[in-house]
Order: structure tokens, then sequence, then C-alpha cells
């Protein structure tokens, strides 16, 4: 297992996945060596999720925690982009935090620390703050790509009902979870040194993810009959793929919903 000081020499066309051990994580890391990248994978467990992978095998699992500034500093220091997928989707004042072990891509339960506040805002925010660093050291014309994956339900206070939806029927962890994800995407919206690109996927799933199967025909018909609160679900391939293309075109930030996640992925 590399150490966070092992990582310190410069790596050409280095991404940093915090959350790389993670459902989306993984995938994103797994496209990324296939595209050629040097990848860290950081996390607080840091190690291969499937071990023997042709392609995770090649990936510097690092352990470490996202909420420690200088951790996040050292490793990011010389990478040329970032990923953050880091979440979870009950936190432990939701009251629902055991429902992770089903619902968890990757079937971890969060700490005694994993709030969203935490988990969401605070690392990205840390991740952020390092990279602004970063970027304004060693150059002041390239912006660093820092991806971050946020949901679909952040951006209800845009479309058609969506701020009724979240007032009158959302529970109140939802609305935390929504809070933090918003926080950070004003957070990178401010920033002048990153070109950030923000992924809003509503459910994120695979043919593995059985909690999540019976409930993806009602999302994706709803929005496709124009439900404007509810987006058509997401792969979590076609997310990752979508991350990757996002890294490599210079011209890609802001906000990508479904559509342009779907566009994205297609690109070779």
């Amino acid at each position: 297992m590399p150490s966070i000081s092992a990582l310190a020499s410069p790596a050409a066309r280095k991404v940093v996945v915090f959350g790389g051990t993670g459902f989306v994580g993984s995938a994103v890391c797994e496209r990324l060596v296939k595209k050629g990248y040097n990848v860290v994978g950081l996390s607080r467990r840091g190690t291969n999720p499937k071990p023997g992978d042709e392609y995770l095998d090649q990936v510097k699992w690092v352990v470490g925690d996202a909420l420690n500034k200088n951790t996040v500093k050292e490793v990011v220091k010389d990478a040329d982009a970032v990923v953050h997928a880091v979440g979870l989707l009950f936190d432990v004042e939701s009251g629902l935090d055991n429902l992770n072990t089903f619902v968890s891509g990757s079937g971890s339960l969060p700490g005694d620390d994993s709030t969203y506040d935490n988990i969401t805002r605070k690392t990205m925010f840390n991740v952020v703050e390092a990279v602004e660093a970063k970027s304004n050291f060693f150059s002041k014309n390239k912006k660093t790509p820092l991806c971050f994956v946020s949901c679909a339900e952040a951006g209800w206070p845009d479309v058609a009902l969506g701020p009724q939806v979240e007032e009158y029927l959302a529970p109140d962890w939802l609305r935390k979870y929504l809070k933090a994800k918003r926080s950070v995407e004003t957070r990178l919206n401010e920033s002048k040194g990153i070109r950030p690109v923000i992924f809003r996927p509503s459910l994120i799933w695979d043919w593995s993810k059985f909690d999540v199967l019976p409930v993806i025909p009602v999302f994706n018909i709803a929005s496709a009959v124009g439900v404007p609160f509810v987006d058509k679900t997401v792969r979590v391939e076609t997310l990752a793929d979508a991350i990757v293309a996002g890294i490599d075109d210079d011209s890609i930030k802001g906000v990508q919903r479904f559509k342009e996640m779907e566009a994205l992925s297609k690109r070779k």
C-alpha cells in the first residue's frame, strides 16, 4: 500500500479520485486507467475493491481521510485532475444509516463522524482549497479540472415544482443531503483556479444494484413524460465515462444533467 509521501514525485497525467473504492469511484478509476491516466484512488479503506481486476490493479490505492487537510494537499499537489466521488445516501444523523449496507454500492457503513456536512461539504472544501493552492502556485493560466458527483435533486430550485416538492415532501435527511451538495456546487462555481465539472445524476445503477432496480422504470417513465423534478436514471458506466470525458475536454464545465452525461459518455 503506497503511503501519501510515496506519491510526492510528479507523474504525467495524474488523476486523484477521492472515494476511489466506492461504487462510482471504482468505475471512474477503471476508465481512467483504460485511457492511459496514472490514477491514485484515495479512501479510508485504501484497498482495491476488485483484486485481480486488470485495470484496478494498476491504480495506486492510498489509505487517507479527506477530512484531513494535510493529506488532501499532499496527494493533489502534483495532480493534473481531481475527482470527488465521496458520498453516502444516509448519514449517521438520518436514523437510516444501517440501510447503507444495502444501498451503498460498496456495502460500507458510515463512521461516527459520517454526517452529510463532513462527508460531502468538508471533504470537498478541503479538496477545492488544495487544488486552488496548487493551481495558484504552478500555473496562472491552466485551470485544474475538478469533477464533483452531486445529484439531480440539487437542481430542484431551478425546475418547475421542484421547490414545492422539497419544502412539502422531502424528509429532513434529504434536505440536509441537498444542503451539503449545493454548498459544494456554490463553492466550486466561485473558485477562480479550478475548472469545475458538476455531475447531477439521479439514481445511479448497474445490474448488481438490486435495491434500485425496481424503481428505475418509475424514474425513467416520469422523466420521459416530462415530470420536471424527476431526471432519468444514470448507469454507473455512463457517469464514469462522462467524468473521464469531462477531464479530457477543457471546454467542459458547470452542471451536467443526464442528457449531457449521456452525450459525454459516447465520446471516444
